[in-house]
């Protein structure tokens, strides 16, 4: 049993943190090279195959092939066109010449495409193999999953320290993270197959009966809400810093700690991760799923704000504070939402269903999000003619946009979705 939960652990480690190699410091890399005004493309692509390709793997893996097997596969897949993109952006660099963008994003597009699923993947794999020990999900899955944002946090700190933030060798750390990943893989306990096609109706052929859970009211407004609250899930990974290391350019932030380490800074996001993960068992059993993504989105609200707020200077402690909620807007969501699919849905339709909660959070949600936040950043950030004093203004302006629109999304939740919970000792 201990040796189990051991084994996840591992998982979970390095499935995080080949994605906190890039994700947070990714929209500095890009804007150094001269693709700012790319970064909302760079953050909505995952978004795009979060639509379509958690689906398909999660019905490969419920019907046709082991979800062991197929998280290695998508890892190894994921490290080849992530190193490819990682060779495009050095190969500028020892040329001296501008980085090929388009090349870049094919390559970088491909590797999240076989990355995506795996966020799913390895939540089938973890929930089958927590069932095989004999293991309640709900209490033995979260202090699991919480090694994964400790891997995150690794990794950030790496890029962060190592200088590879700003340069695309970030890509490098994480391709070699996944191919780890990718044998390790193979070592983990056997998920099963569901083989017997006799008499199932096309939808349950294709595994698409995950899509019928939109019949039942509750289960409907949950993916709804999911979708617009995905929407504020890639925000501040692609543009927090930017933003931060845009404080550089006025005389009285530079040469400051945190903007120099604007990384350091974001990982507090993720140490926060760390204790909210743990609470998660208590407020699902105690509150519920309605109150506990409610209290997400509220701190999506808060998460925005203050850093509307905030500056490295005197005002870092908004900054800190908006790291600090950032634990509660995304784990009470995200892993909340995944432990609430998973006792709401039939094991025949474990993969396929958690597929669809990342196709709408990860996936439409995310996308949306994204193009969204690069439009209203790039007209009041990135606008040509701006002066430094207007483009202060514009980041401003463009967390109290998003800072509303999460609270217009708490608001409708509260009031819309129904749920009854029994609360448990």
């Amino acid at each position: 049993m201990k040796n189990m939960r051991l084994r996840l652990i591992i998982m979970n480690f390095l499935e995080f943190a080949a994605w906190g190699s890039y994700l947070t410091s990714m929209g500095a890399y890009l804007s150094k090279a001269g693709l700012g005004t790319d970064i909302g493309n760079y953050y909505a692509m995952q978004g795009v195959v979060s639509i379509f390709m958690p689906a398909i793997m999660g019905i490969i893996a419920d019907r046709w092939v082991q979800a062991q097997r197929l998280l290695s596969f998508c890892h190894f897949m994921a490290a080849v066109f992530m190193g490819l993109s990682a060779w495009v952006g050095l190969s500028a660099l020892a040329n001296g010449t501008q980085v090929d963008g388009t090349v870049m994003f094919a390559f970088y597009s491909l590797s999240v495409a076989f990355y995506m699923p795996t966020l799913a993947l390895s939540n089938s794999v973890a929930y089958t193999s927590l069932d095989k020990a004999g293991l309640d999900t709900v209490k033995a899955f979260p202090p699991i999953r919480v090694f994964g944002t400790i891997g995150f946090i690794c990794a950030m700190l790496f890029v962060d320290f190592t200088g590879y933030q700003n340069t695309s060798m970030q890509f490098v750390v994480s391709g070699a993270i996944s191919i780890a990943l990718a044998a390790y893989a193979l070592t983990l306990p056997t998920c099963p197959v569901e083989r017997n096609n006799a008499s199932q109706s096309i939808a349950e052929a294709f595994g698409l009966k995950a899509f019928t859970l939109f019949r039942d009211k509750k289960m409907a407004f949950f993916f709804i809400f999911s979708f617009l609250l995905g929407v504020s899930l890639q925000i501040t990974n692609g543009y927090a810093n930017p933003y931060i290391q845009s404080f550089g350019e006025n005389p009285e932030y530079q040469g400051l700690f945190f903007v120099t380490h604007s990384n350091l800074l974001v990982s507090l996001s993720q140490m926060s991760e760390t204790l909210c993960i743990l609470l998660i068992p208590f407020f699902l059993k105690r509150y519920g799923i309605k109150k506990v993504m409610l209290i997400a989105m509220f701190a999506w609200v808060l998460r925005f704000g203050f850093f509307g707020l905030g500056n490295p200077g005197d005002g870092v402690w908004l900054f800190i504070l908006s790291c600090i909620v950032y634990g509660v807007a995304f784990d009470f969501f995200n892993v909340s939402g995944s432990l609430f699919v998973d006792k709401e849905t039939d094991i025949t339709m474990r993969s396929s269903a958690q597929g669809l909660f990342i196709l709408m959070t990860n996936g439409l949600g995310a996308t949306i999000g994204s193009l969204a936040a690069k439009a209203i950043i790039n007209h009041f950030v990135f606008a040509e003619g701006l002066t430094l004093a207007q483009q202060a203004q514009g980041w401003q302006t463009s967390w109290y946009i998003f800072s509303g629109y999460a609270l217009v999304v708490a608001i409708a939740f509260a009031i819309l979705f129904e749920y009854k919970h029994v609360r448990e000792s």
